[in-house]
């Protein structure tokens, strides 16, 4: 069965609505610390946030219904996605729980489920939780402010953590970051300057409702204009959340996930780390990044979008590197979750050791022209009901005549329908977007 509160990266939405309604976050508490019973009874949870001025509420209401259950909370206060992560796995914790929206704008958010090992649940976990959810609805009188959980726990030794993956001190390396008023806005300027580099730092003084507000990972503009005004070596720009990472080279060009997946499996496959010359990626990644790796004698392989599909084929096939074109890397020696300091760490590490600026070492892929439009739709149907869009794909195949591809695939987060199409030239591929995104508009807008 379908699960109908949890997508791709736990349950998001609109916050003081269904389902981060105080009723359903309580009763996600109580399913929660019911279902944690069952697996590690006497330890705590951690709860971490963003910076969206909903995130107290939530996080109190979750602890409430935890507690209903018979389960304490230690609450971190503001930290990263894979912060919690890395503190749920390496502490005595049940599970860790961030309440963040990541790259959403501030009137969303969303909570996110670590398991005791640090891996997000599986599926059917969660629907066990969604069926104890909808069990406890009509019972459940949510009381808690946001006022009542105060941050009881250090999360300075994630940094430390972070700081002892680096072979080489960052020293003399001059580096932009464009926190995006959220998560990384305290810790990334102390890690980077802790780890050796000269930092400037944009967009880091949060308040409530300026989370990714033309900043961080999906807006690099104002971090280009500033690695170019000050001539510095590169600029790294967080989502929400800071599980992903976007970084600017010194000439101004754009080092997104295909690039910097690149610059890290060759490093990892030159030190012997790269397990099986194994790269996972989805199929979002450009044709460049394919072509690139298999000149280095790497293999690519494609899942879905989503670092949690990701993740499960790094699993599968014992892969050290994996990742997608947003920014999401997962190095699995590290980390089981995308974590957009990391990242940033070993790039820079990356230029350091082979003493090349990184505008250098992204300039081996060739970027293959590449459209993705969003349709914001009613209602989401299988492809096979859409006969016009399923036709519209078929010619489009047919006109790249295997120098392209076409993939059309609704959000797990948003209302969303995405089209993306890669090809020769830009003008064939704008066409033929914009043709499919019209056929879907027409059918499901």
């Amino acid at each position: 069965m379908a699960k109908r509160l949890f997508g791709t990266d736990g349950i998001r939405g609109v916050a003081g609505q269904s389902p981060l309604d105080p009723a359903t976050v309580t009763a996600l508490g109580i399913a929660l610390g019911t279902d944690l019973k069952h697996h590690a009874p006497d330890l705590p949870v951690l709860i971490g946030m963003d910076t969206r001025e909903s995130g107290p509420a939530i996080a109190a209401q979750l602890a409430e219904g935890l507690a209903q259950s018979g389960v304490h909370t230690e609450f971190a206060g503001v930290v990263t996605t894979p912060g919690v992560a890395w503190l749920t796995r390496t502490g005595a914790f049940s599970a860790g729980v961030m309440i963040s929206a990541s790259h959403n704008p501030f009137q969303d958010n969303g909570i996110k489920i670590f398991s005791r090992t640090g891996y997000k649940l599986p599926d059917a976990e969660e629907h066990e939780i969604e069926e104890e959810i909808f069990r406890l609805l009509p019972e459940v009188k949510p009381h808690a402010a946001p006022e009542s959980l105060k941050a009881n726990f250090n999360s300075r030794p994630y940094l430390d953590f972070l700081l002892s993956t680096l072979s080489v001190p960052l020293k003399g390396l001059r580096v932009v970051l464009d926190c995006g008023n959220g998560a990384a806005s305290a810790l990334a300027p102390a890690l980077f300057r802790e780890a050796g580099a000269q930092v400037t730092v944009i967009f880091n003084e949060p308040n409530g409702r300026n989370i990714n507000l033309d900043c961080g990972a999906l807006h690099v503009e104002h971090l280009r204009q500033r690695v170019l005004e000050t001539g510095a070596d590169a600029g790294i720009a967080f989502d929400g959340d800071a599980d992903r990472a976007m970084l600017i080279a010194p000439d101004g060009r754009l080092v997104d996930g295909d690039a910097a997946m690149l610059i890290a499996a060759k490093r990892l496959s030159l030190d012997g780390h790269l397990t099986g010359n194994l790269l996972v990626s989805t199929v979002m990644s450009n044709l460049g990044l394919e072509k690139a790796l298999a000149a280095n004698g790497i293999e690519m392989l494609r899942t879905p979008v989503g670092d949690k599909y990701v993740l499960e084929e790094m699993l599968r096939r014992n892969a050290a590197l994996g990742g997608e074109q947003s920014g999401h890397m997962i190095f699995r020696d590290f980390a089981t979750t995308g974590d957009g300091m990391l990242t940033g760490l070993k790039i820079l590490e990356a230029c350091v050791r082979e003493n090349k600026a990184l505008d250098q070492l992204a300039a081996e892929m060739v970027v293959f022209p590449q459209l993705l439009v969003n349709i914001r739709v009613a209602q989401r149907k299988p492809l096979d009901q859409l006969p016009q869009v399923v036709s519209l794909i078929r010619e489009c195949e047919t006109a790249l005549q295997g120098s392209g591809r076409v993939l059309v695939r609704f959000s797990g987060t948003e209302p969303l329908a995405r089209v993306m199409v890669e090809g020769p030239d830009t003008a064939t591929v704008e066409i033929w977007a914009h043709r499919i995104a019209d056929a879907i508009r027409t059918e499901l807008a």
